[in-house]
């Protein structure tokens, strides 16, 4: 049985009792992918985008809740030790449940990287190569049956998820700084 203390689950609770059907996955995805783009940390462009996802502007405990996320992800990616946690059922949720969010978040991510207007620098062959493998992940239909094999493969694919993102956002936002700051 799920712990229903976890932060997804009561993220989900709230998204549920303030009547979205969006799952915390792909919000947080959408984050992460926004601001790996490049789209900064602004708040009020987070939750234009959040909104859109969501269908309505969010209501106040939701849009408390959606900057909260935001300084945890500027936190995460601002810091000496730039580390991204995602935002997943916990691992005491059923594999398959996990699964399905994990494709949810990469469809989020992919959605948030895609709003950024892109910049003139391409990316190299292993970032463009890592979005290629998040969408993959994001159209796959996972079917786990719970076996010890599956849990490692879902928690090797998390960990890809993780380093992807960090590569990107060094890719689209921190060697940006440095190109800039040279020119």
């Amino acid at each position: 049985m799920p712990t229903s203390n976890s932060p997804y689950s009561a993220f989900a609770a709230l998204l549920a009792s303030s009547g979205y059907t969006i799952s915390p996955a792909e919000l947080h995805g959408l984050l992460l992918g926004r601001s790996c783009a490049g789209a900064g940390f602004e708040i009020d462009s987070w939750l234009v985008d959040a909104a859109e996802l969501l269908g309505a502007a969010p209501e106040d405990t939701v849009r408390q809740a959606l900057i909260g996320l935001q300084e945890m992800v500027k936190n995460e990616l601002t810091s000496n030790d730039v580390t991204v946690v995602l935002l997943l059922p916990s691992d005491d949720a059923p594999l398959s449940e996990r699964a399905v969010a994990l494709g949810q978040w990469c469809q989020g991510f992919l959605g948030g990287f895609g709003v950024v207007p892109t910049p003139t620098q391409p990316l190299s062959d292993e970032a463009d190569e890592a979005l290629q493998d998040l969408a993959k992940i994001a159209a796959s239909d996972l079917n786990y049956e719970d076996s010890d094999a599956d849990e490692e493969a879902l928690i090797e694919v998390c960990e890809y998820i993780r380093v992807a993102a960090v590569l990107l956002y060094n890719e689209r936002v921190v060697n940006r700084r440095a190109r800039q700051r040279l020119n």
